[in-house]
């Protein structure tokens, strides 16, 4: 036997980019996190062609569930066509020959930053979550071995304790993204940096969620079925973003979360966070054969 019988073809990278090796870890480390949910499970982050902190974490995660069926979305704050969202979407579709889209209801493997789409999420769908920071114990203790210990002891007490200074200080819960919250009533999670609107359509939610951090080397996963519940004081309920009232300017849609638009003048128009779904609206106002799936919100609360 010769030593060129033993080695494969040159080729300009493996399938999927990541190597076979990283892949299994990654397999390992999901798998873990599914069995354990909230838990942060750390795990050897590669190199990838983008950024640490422009969502290594996520094409990690992604490019190993990767298969030559999949049908890959990439969203960047609700919107399909930014810049980072496109680049990321077509190296997907290159390096493992996915079919790319915008549509929510058709792709089997959604990854996000910032966002959970408006659309509901199937059985058969998966999301992927960037995360910027895992840790939702780090504003109360930076020494993250404590943390941890923290973690393991359920000791969450100085979570409670910051919120409940906002709300001294300022009468209410002054925490945007990355809501605290509860998963499976064990482990408190930071769920990516989502809006307050979208933490709710984690819970009991149909759709394996799996969130990475590539420059954190962290790794949590939320199954479906699963309760997530945001900490929350008994007398002061949980309250998302009031956009009951405000109305898309393009699609003329109400109810679902807008992103604001300062004008000129002092006002402010509004717009869909989430593109596609607004492009769809539009599509079904002209008389187009359009599929919109059902959705977490209607006319602004949760069903």
């Amino acid at each position: 036997m010769k030593l060129q019988e033993l080695t494969k073809p040159w080729v300009a990278f493996n399938y999927g980019f990541l190597d076979e090796s990283a892949k299994r870890e990654m397999r390992r480390r999901i798998l873990k996190a599914i069995a354990v949910p909230g838990y942060q499970v750390p795990y050897a982050s590669r190199e990838v062609p983008i950024a640490r902190g422009w969502g290594t974490g996520g094409l990690q995660v992604t490019l190993t569930l990767l298969k030559p069926t999949s049908v890959v979305k990439v969203i960047d704050q609700g919107s399909d066509d930014s810049v980072n969202a496109s680049s990321i979407r077509k190296f997907v579709a290159r390096v493992g020959g996915a079919v790319e889209t915008e549509d929510t209801t058709a792709a089997t493997i959604i990854q996000s930053r910032h966002r959970i789409p408006e659309e509901k999420l199937r059985e058969d769908q998966i999301l992927v979550l960037q995360v910027p920071d895992p840790e939702p114990l780090r504003a109360v203790q930076p020494d993250l071995s404590v943390a941890r210990e923290m973690h393991g002891d359920a000791d969450y007490g100085q979570l409670w304790l910051v919120l409940y200074e906002q709300l001294v200080k300022s009468g209410r819960i002054m925490q945007g993204s990355s809501y605290p919250s509860m998963v499976n009533g064990r482990h408190v999670m930071t769920p990516s940096p989502i809006p307050r609107w979208d933490v709710p359509k984690l819970n009991q939610a149909d759709h394996l969620t799996i969130l990475s951090a590539g420059r954190e080397k962290r790794i949590f996963a939320v199954p479906p079925y699963t309760s997530v519940e945001p900490l929350v004081f008994d007398d002061v309920p949980y309250r998302v973003e009031d956009h009951q009232d405000k109305t898309c300017y393009r699609s003329n849609v109400t109810g679902f979360f807008m992103n604001e638009l300062p004008q000129e003048d002092g006002s402010s128009r509004y717009e869909l966070s989430d593109s596609h779904f607004g492009v769809k609206h539009i599509r079904k106002s002209e008389a187009e054969p359009v599929e919109i799936g059902e959705t977490w919100y209607n006319n602004g609360k949760m069903d």
